[in-house]
């Protein structure tokens, strides 16, 4: 009785081994807003580290994340370390790339829940009276990451967070804007 238990429990690892090891590798989350302002007007929002606390997802997620930023204010070299609860993990962002009112990439280290290095990016393109900003996140997924997201739907996870920060983006941009006074 013992020795079936065991061989069926011995197939079912090697599935699952199977199943989990023939997942895609690679993962790539983007999410897009269309901004109703010129892109040098919310460029600034990425760009300038400090400036994602108005706007970031995960601080909603934890109020009390710890935050550290070194290096330069804005732009490549800027970086800032977080250490948080069970939603928002610990890691570190460093821009890697900045071209103004056009591209802001970043290195993302975490180092809990996971250990992973990804690629985050920004890009603003402007559309007539308005920016699209896509923010997109990419990298390589090891075997407990391919595992993961048997479970999880990573996609729909972070890309919902994304979207949350575009919104609030949209809004904090928006709401500046109409504070501009028109002069005739």
């Amino acid at each position: 009785m013992l020795m079936p238990i065991l061989i069926g429990l011995a197939v079912l690892a090697v599935l699952f081994l199977i199943i989990v090891a023939t997942r895609p590798s690679d993962f790539r989350v983007t999410r897009s807003a269309a901004i109703a302002a010129p892109p040098e007007k919310v460029f600034p929002h990425v760009n300038e580290l400090r400036n994602w606390e108005a706007w970031n997802p995960w601080g909603r997620l934890d109020p009390d994340c710890q935050m550290t930023y070194d290096g330069p204010p804005a732009g490549a070299g800027a970086s800032y370390t977080w250490a948080g609860n069970n939603k928002v993990g610990a890691g570190r962002s460093t821009i890697t790339e900045s071209k103004p009112h056009e591209l802001v990439r970043f290195r993302l280290e975490f180092a809990k829940p996971m250990k992973a290095t990804n690629t985050a990016e920004f890009t603003f393109r402007p559309e007539g009276d308005q920016t699209i900003v896509t923010w997109t996140m990419s990298g390589k997924n090891n075997f407990i990451g391919k595992a993961f997201g048997l479970v999880v739907n990573c996609d729909k996870m972070v890309g919902g967070q994304f979207e949350k920060g575009l919104a609030q983006m949209k809004s904090l941009t928006e709401a500046a804007a109409e504070k501009i006074p028109v002069h005739s």
